[in-house]
This record gives C-alpha cells, sequence and structure tokens, in this order.
C-alpha cells in the first residue's frame, strides 16, 4: 500500500507544483479514504485497491493542478492545504 500511495503522491506532484510532498501525501490518502468509505455506505461491493487507485489516479489527473486552491468549510478539512514548508 505504501508504493501505491508513494506512485500516487509522486503523480500529484507532477500535476501540482504548489503543493509541499506532505500536502500532496496528505490529498493522495483523503481521496484514497473518501473513495472507499462512500463506496462502502453506499453498500457497494469492494472492488480491490486497482480500482481505488485508477478512480484516485483519475481525480488527480483531473482536479490535481487546482487542488492547492480548496478552501475548506468544514473545519475537518482544513489541514488539507497547510503549508508545511517542504516543497519537492
Amino acid at each position: 500500500m505504501e508504493d501505491i500511495f508513494k506512485r500516487l503522491t509522486e503523480k500529484l506532484l507532477e500535476k501540482n507544483e504548489q503543493l509541499s510532498v506532505n500536502q500532496a501525501r496528505t490529498w493522495v490518502e483523503g481521496l484514497w479514504e473518501d473513495f472507499e468509505a462512500t463506496n462502502a455506505k453506499a453498500g457497494r461491493t469492494y472492488k480491490g485497491q486497482d480500482v481505488t487507485e485508477k478512480i484516485v489516479l483519475k481525480w488527480i489527473e483531473q482536479y490535481g493542478p487546482h487542488l492547492h486552491k480548496y478552501q475548506p468549510r468544514n473545519e475537518k478539512f482544513a489541514h488539507l492545504n497547510e503549508d508545511d514548508g517542504i516543497q519537492h
């Protein structure tokens, strides 16, 4: 799983140079968790890590360049764009 997250984080960093390594990793983990939790709540059958990876990769391709602009309204997501000062 670590290899998958690392690969997806690197892909996100290619798409968005404004994010730090830690921010990109946080986004990847959040997108992964969101997809799996949403599917579980909807009662869908688990399709495995390969399907989740494909969906997260699609989201990175589509939304990745803009994630640094995200302005959360919910305190739960406020950490997503906190700058830790570590750029890639």
